[in-house]
């Protein structure tokens, strides 16, 4: 078995990255292409796929929910549904990447996708929400299920640690982020009012979305946690006349978000502060949080809750807008180890330690889990577009590094993988809330 299946992987280096897959139609034309009638950049391997190799394979499909893939082998040899009932072909280009796959699939499949050793045939969107439609469905038993759902150590959310993760994500450069987010740079799921918003009309619509759920009033004090590009502080000054206090640890969003409160003369109602949620003082009449939540760790929802106890009056509410799931799991470790350090999507029941230790009724939770993958969409098109631009600012491999995770993101939303919830709260003794959910939809904007 050993001879068949060396799992010396660390010996072994990744070829350099590939170009385009062509289409493959069947095994007997695949065999053909890879032994030369399409120009590769890559080495042919002479030796064939061995029958250990595409057992487990066939096993690793199964542990997968079997999704409506083929697998097509350097040799040619095809795993998967039948050829033409597929959605599309994952093609592995050398034996050193199908070893890896098998023995850590959710972190070797983006990887290899990223330096060109595996490459998808097919719509990409379509071809991962089929693995993901599958992985969700599938049992745990059996060797290889819990080795591809094996739990993984996470990391932790200590002041410096959470630096270090804000730093790996969102300081890569704000001329990247230009390229592909609106016009506000909003990088948090928006609101689709109208199904034919363009995503500028659309981020907007979640700007005043989450102003109007949180009754804002004019000479009201906020404190936002995690207030990315500033966007939403700006937004909640200029058309609600609120003074805003902001925090946030990525130097380039703050200085970014500094410029524009000064450029639009803001600057006297909105404060940016370059320090973590934890050392928030002062009282405030609404708590924000926007696609922070995902940064905070489990083990800090309790410290969270009384971070917001002890800075809201007691007619206090807030909002907090996060990515989520329907049961507690870890993010796929693909995304938490490439894209996001740290990162963690908790279910209701996880958010809720948040609230019940310091006493606070959630007034309104609200899925939009729909309205993400419509985001996610836009986001796409618009990366696909400046995607030579991204090369230039760093290389090949990061587009489509960045690629997988946008159109995995998209297909963890659509398969019901990933949530997103809004959750309104207020404390407990507050009776100056909303009857109704009418002032939610009074007047949605049109641009």
């Amino acid at each position: 078995m050993e001879n068949d299946f060396d799992m010396k992987l660390d010996s072994v280096k990744h070829p350099e990255s590939t170009s385009s897959y062509h289409a493959v139609p069947d095994d007997e034309s695949a065999r053909n292409w890879v032994a030369g009638s399409q120009t590769l950049d890559r080495p042919v391997f002479s030796r064939p796929s061995s029958a250990l190799e595409r057992g487990l394979l066939k096993r690793l499909l199964a542990a997968c929910g079997n999704p409506s893939i083929r697998i097509v082998l350097w040799d040619g040899a095809a795993v998967g549904v039948p050829v033409g009932s597929q959605v599309g072909d994952v093609v592995v280009r050398d034996p050193v990447t199908l070893r890896r796959l098998l023995f850590d699939p959710r972190v070797a499949f983006g990887d290899a996708y990223s330096d060109g050793s595996i490459e998808i045939h097919g719509p990409l969107v379509e071809v991962l929400s089929s693995i993901c439609l599958g992985v969700e469905r599938a049992a745990s038993g059996g060797l290889l299920a819990r080795i591809v759902n094996r739990p993984r150590r996470r990391r932790s959310h200590t002041l410096a640690a959470s630096r270090e993760s804000v730093h790996h994500h969102y300081d890569i450069g704000n001329d990247f982020y230009r390229l592909w987010l609106d016009e506000r740079l909003q990088y948090t799921c928006a609101y689709y009012a109208k199904a034919d918003f363009t995503i500028d009309q659309a981020q907007l619509a979640k700007l005043d979305h989450v102003c109007r759920k949180m009754q804002l009033k004019p000479g009201e004090r906020v404190l936002e946690a995690g207030c990315g590009w500033g966007g939403l502080a700006l937004h909640m000054a200029e058309r609600y006349g609120v003074s805003v206090r902001a925090f946030n640890l990525s130097r380039e969003q703050i200085d970014y978000a500094r410029q524009r409160a000064a450029s639009t003369g803001l600057a006297g109602l909105v404060e940016y502060v370059e320090d973590d949620y934890r050392n928030a003082s002062g009282k405030y009449d609404a708590f924000v949080s926007v696609g922070m939540l995902e940064h905070v760790g489990p083990e800090n929802y309790g410290e969270l809750g009384r971070v917001i106890d002890r800075s809201l009056t007691p007619n206090g509410r807030g909002l907090i807008h996060s990515i989520g799931r329907n049961q507690p799991r870890a993010l796929d470790p693909w995304t938490e180890k490439r894209i996001f350090p740290g990162a963690y999507p908790p279910s209701l029941g996880e958010m809720l330690q948040i609230f019940e230790p310091t006493g606070f009724s959630v007034l309104d939770v609200e899925n939009l889990r729909l309205h993400y993958a419509r985001t996610l969409e836009h986001w796409l098109e618009r990366f696909e577009r400046a995607a030579a631009k991204a090369a230039e600012m760093f290389d090949a491999r990061f587009v489509r590094m960045w690629r997988m995770y946008l159109a995995g993101s998209i297909a963890s939303f659509k398969s019901g993988g990933l949530q997103l919830f809004q959750v309104v709260f207020a404390r407990e003794s507050n009776n100056n809330v909303p009857w109704t959910r009418s002032h939610l939809y009074a007047a949605q904007p049109d641009s």
